[in-house]
């Protein structure tokens, strides 16, 4: 299946630090997310979207800066075919306005349907983060 990726920016008046709580630990995917984050005995971040849980890998952790997750098939964990998610946090150094890049690659749904999630997930964060 041919996979999409999908990228954008979103402006969120909040610190890299507080933000970076939100993408990158399971209480804070959580409440922002999806319905459930857990990690389990291998370090492996089970997200739990209507009642299906997926299976990711912490794929990279820059604090403060960067999260990208790798999400594959626990049946078969070394198919190379895998979807990722990944957030990035970057500062215009000119006014100060901190960004929240993200890219998700996958073949679940076309841009517009991507882009609508997102916008709504991203607000959900906004509202919780107030900014």
């Amino acid at each position: 299946m041919v996979k999409n990726k999908f990228v954008a920016d979103y402006q969120i008046n909040a610190s890299k630090k507080i933000v970076f709580h939100y993408l990158s630990t399971a209480s804070g995917l959580e409440e922002w997310f999806a319905d459930n984050v857990r990690i389990d005995e291998d370090k492996n971040y089970i997200f739990n979207f209507d009642n299906e849980d997926h299976y990711a890998r912490l794929a990279a952790l820059r604090t403060n800066v960067h999260v990208k997750f790798d999400f594959f098939d626990p049946s078969n964990p070394e198919s190379d075919d895998h979807s990722y998610i990944e957030f990035k946090l970057e500062e215009n150094e000119l006014t100060q306005s901190l960004f929240l890049k993200v890219i998700d690659y996958s073949n679940e749904y076309e841009d517009d349907e991507l882009e609508a999630i997102w916008d709504g997930l991203v607000n959900k964060l906004k509202e919780i983060i107030g900014g």
